[in-house]
């Protein structure tokens, strides 16, 4: 390598270890990064007998004969708990409901900014799912939906679907790392493949790791039109076939993934990790964070014009570069300072609002995919290209109209329990996101956040 290449890597490098320096300096000093104001206005001490007693007898028993006024006289129709037991926090693992806090916090404030829901992380110190599920169930008086974070898998896939199966469960529940991953994989992909002119019913696609990300992705990418027989998936052990007796072993375990040996891979390709990309127009990793998770000559097996997606976070399976070197035309990462973020917070805060404001009782994949599709019409529309694939967060009217269609959806399938026009649904996200964000600068304008430290 040249050294002027050295120094473009080794600042490359610097870039991407920046934001960890950065988190380790103001997290103490901002000592949390959400806290709860009051919404009405407080005039006088004597306003506090219209918010608290006794003038707040009123509403409590109007609620008594109807607890669906619990969605008009309290925030609840704007509310959602994030719930994790810290078994599984971004790349880290098992490392505890306390040490997952700063990752929930940071969720509840991507829901805010992005897009006006009101959030607060719920940490519990249990890893039973039956605790877990029972603890969803009893808060449910209190907020309008729950976002599952950081689970392990298998444990996650039975927990939200016995949730969202179970008749005593009337608000949405989702598990982001599954269906949040999975919506903005699937917008990627789409405008993708668009580009390099290949087709998805007939794209080869190479899916690394077999955790609730990756089986997620899975399923909605093949609902949204790749087949389900061309995808070879592989965890840390190989690539996922009918032979694999370890998997066969474990089926009762984690059937999620036996039933992906006997779906996928319609070849029955067999071998190591590596394998899994020979061909392959599409590489999805969602595994263990980099780099050299993912190596350059796998990526130079795959066909040309190829697409890679790697997920991981803090660190990708791959640094960018190398990829690129290796031959890939357009990459992917969950990361905010590189090109083309795939990441969840493009989908679950306005996923989250389009649900809320239509008070959908479940979040169906179909709603994900309308999300998807938006995303993806959103990128097209301000003109798509290889570093330009998916709408950045910064764009303000992703959000809206995610929402949008999220609840127009909700709607056509009947589990909308409001059914405002789209015009309305439009302008009820736009005023709440904008409400969210110009809340936030007035805050930081008048010193009530206060500025960061020089470095």
């Amino acid at each position: 390598m040249q050294e002027t290449e050295k120094v473009t890597t080794d600042e490359l490098l610097k870039k991407a270890e920046k934001p960890s320096a950065d988190a380790m300096r103001l997290h103490p000093f901002y000592r949390g990064k959400i806290e709860v104001v009051p919404k009405a206005r407080i005039r006088d001490f004597n306003d506090f007998a219209i918010w608290y007693t006794p003038g707040v007898a009123k509403p409590c028993m109007d609620i008594h004969h109807d607890v669906e006024k619990s969605y008009i006289h309290t925030n609840r129709w704007n509310s959602v708990a994030v719930v994790s037991d810290g078994t599984r926090v971004l790349g880290l693992g098992d490392i505890g409901p306390e040490a997952a806090m700063p990752v929930m916090e940071g969720k509840a404030m991507l829901f805010k900014y992005l897009g006006g829901v009101d959030a607060f992380p719920l940490c519990i110190g249990t890893k039973d799912p039956d605790e877990i599920i029972r603890f969803v169930k009893l808060i449910q008086p209190t907020v309008g939906g729950v976002n599952l974070e950081d689970i392990a898998s298998p444990k996650c896939f039975s927990i939200l679907d016995r949730l969202r199966s179970d008749p005593e469960v009337k608000i949405p529940v989702w598990h982001d790392d599954q269906q949040g991953t999975a919506t903005v994989v699937v917008a990627g992909a789409m405008n993708a493949l668009k580009l390099v002119g290949k087709k998805m019913r007939e794209a080869k696609v190479c899916v690394v790791g077999a955790g609730a990300a990756s089986v997620a992705i899975v399923r909605l990418l093949t609902k949204a039109g790749i087949t389900k027989k061309n995808i070879i998936m592989a965890d840390s052990r190989g690539i996922l076939h009918p032979a694999r007796k370890d998997l066969e072993a474990r089926s009762e375990e984690n059937p999620y993934k036996w039933k992906l040996c006997l779906e996928t891979n319609e070849d029955r390709v067999i071998g190591s990790v590596d394998d899994a990309f020979r061909g392959a127009d599409l590489c999805v990793a969602a595994s263990a964070p980099g780099p050299g998770t993912i190596k350059p000559e796998w990526v130079s097996k795959m066909a040309s014009d190829s697409i890679m997606f790697a997920t991981a976070n803090p660190i990708p399976e791959i640094w960018p570069w190398e990829a690129k070197e290796a031959g890939c035309r357009i990459f992917a990462t969950g990361r905010s300072d590189f090109p083309n973020q795939v990441n969840n917070s493009l989908g679950f805060p306005a996923i989250f609002r389009g649900t809320l404001d239509v008070r959908a009782a479940t979040i169906t994949d179909e709603m994900c995919i309308a999300a998807a599709g938006e995303l993806a019409k959103v990128a097209e529309d301000n003109g798509l290209s290889e570093t330009y694939i998916i709408p950045k967060m910064d764009e303000w009217d992703v959000f809206p109209r995610e929402a949008v269609a999220v609840g127009m959806k909700a709607m056509e399938q009947g589990i909308a329990r409001l059914k405002p026009s789209r015009q309305e649904l439009y302008e009820q996200a736009e005023a709440m996101i904008s409400r969210s964000r110009g809340l936030t600068k007035c805050m930081m304008e008048k010193g009530f956040i206060e500025p960061a430290p020089e470095e």
